[in-house]
């Protein structure tokens, strides 16, 4: 049984937050580049002989534009396959193969992703580490080495019941 999923960061609430909190100064760094460079116009109230603004405002762009984009293109992916179960997490994390042999359990449940992990992402420490991108249902997966890694998952039971035919 072939399994797969991929989840973004698509919630409404988390994008009211970040576009007006980054999109806002960048755009203001991304205008007022623009008119430095394309339009030869000078910034408001820059003191005459200061340096060149223009430098500081295009990393500003870059820097502010970076997590937009981060959260837009992550994805966390989840396939089960005859091998071993791959879990990716771009751009935070390459692909990680956990051979079936490595996996004491697997069982879908509900948890509390901001009690529990401290939200969604890449979460926890040590030992005790989640993925998840939104939601709180998910597989709780206990390996061999002790560790236990909560894979957040739209179709949990189904994730479930894939790991363990394969194990």
């Amino acid at each position: 049984m072939n399994y797969e999923e991929k989840q973004r960061f698509r919630q409404w609430w988390m994008w009211a937050i970040l576009l007006p909190s980054l999109g806002a100064p960048m755009g203001v760094a991304g205008y007022w580049a623009f008119a430095h460079y394309a339009l030869g116009r000078t910034i408001p109230n820059l003191n005459p002989g200061s340096p060149d603004p223009g430098p500081a405002l295009v990393i500003a762009f870059l820097a502010l534009g970076a997590p937009l984009w981060m959260m837009w293109a992550a994805e966390l992916r989840i396939r089960v396959r005859p091998d071993a179960l791959h879990v990716s997490f771009f751009p935070f994390m390459r692909e990680r193969r956990f051979l079936y042999s490595q996996i004491l359990r697997a069982e879908a449940r509900t948890y509390n992703p901001v009690g529990e992990y401290g939200g969604w992402g890449l979460k926890g420490t040590g030992k005790n580490r989640a993925l998840n991108v939104s939601g709180n249902r998910g597989v709780q997966l206990e390996l061999v080495s002790g560790q236990r890694l909560l894979l957040g998952s739209q179709r949990p039971d189904e994730l479930a019941a894939a790991i363990n035919a394969r194990r």
